[in-house]
């Protein structure tokens, strides 16, 4: 059974259709991709499965059960958590109190303290500036402090949404080689990003979304080698 099931979702804005019935799973264990242009549906397909937005048709399976209608704050609970596009961290919190805001929803406060400092070890920079204020931290460090409260809920499943937007060269590597190591320490991922490229290197499946319809599936590696896809998405 796959641990995330989206079946025949459809997603309006007003009379506007963004999400025309498309269907894809995830499995335990898999980094999968969704890949497209900017306004292809990429983020409302998120919204949608993490409870910020109700499709008109369709349903959303995590784990076995219809999350289809459950509000967003007990989708959390459930063990998915959400990193948004643009990094939403508390800015006039610290670092530290982003942090434990992550762990809101967990039951077992006692661990807290230990996730911590594993967060810490993960992210070098966050500890260093555990006490700052969030919003006084680089783009980059931002994307690493929203991704550490996002994993503090001990998630079973993570979606990121364009990770990788707005930073350097060097960063998007660092974000990424961070995606690998919370998908080897055996959290699942589900991915929507700009940098096709470097989504499907790390990927193991891929959906290709165009206007709102899922119009090319497979395994990352092969997708990668794909000469549409490459023309489309990889700048070549």
């Amino acid at each position: 059974m796959a641990m995330l099931e989206v079946k025949d979702l459809e997603v309006y804005y007003g009379m506007i259709q963004a999400i025309k019935g498309i269907s894809f799973e995830v499995n335990k264990g898999e980094v999968i991709a969704l890949i497209g242009a900017n306004g292809a549906g990429k983020t409302t397909t998120l919204h949608t499965i993490t409870g910020l937005l109700s499709p008109k048709k369709g349903s959303v399976m995590f784990e076995g059960k219809d999350i289809t209608k459950i509000p967003a704050h007990k989708i959390v609970s459930m063990g998915m958590a959400h990193v948004p596009e643009g990094r939403r961290v508390f800015a006039d919190l610290s670092v530290y109190e982003n942090l434990k805001l992550g762990a809101y929803t967990r039951k077992d406060k006692e661990n807290l303290n230990k996730d911590l400092e594993s967060i810490y070890e993960r992210f070098p920079r966050l500890a260093e500036r555990k006490n700052q204020s969030a919003g006084t931290l680089s783009g980059g460090e931002q994307q690493m402090l929203a991704m550490g409260r996002a994993l503090m809920s001990k998630p079973s499943i993570i979606l990121m949404d364009e990770p990788s937007m707005g930073l350097s060269p060097i960063l998007v590597n660092e974000i990424f080689d961070i995606i690998e190591s919370i998908s080897k320490s055996g959290t699942t991922v589900l991915l929507v990003e700009q940098n096709a490229k470097k989504a499907l290197s790390i990927a193991d499946r891929a959906y290709v979304l165009e206007t709102g319809k899922i119009v090319t599936s497979g395994k990352a590696s092969e997708l990668l080698e794909n000469d549409s896809i490459k023309k489309a998405y990889l700048g070549e």
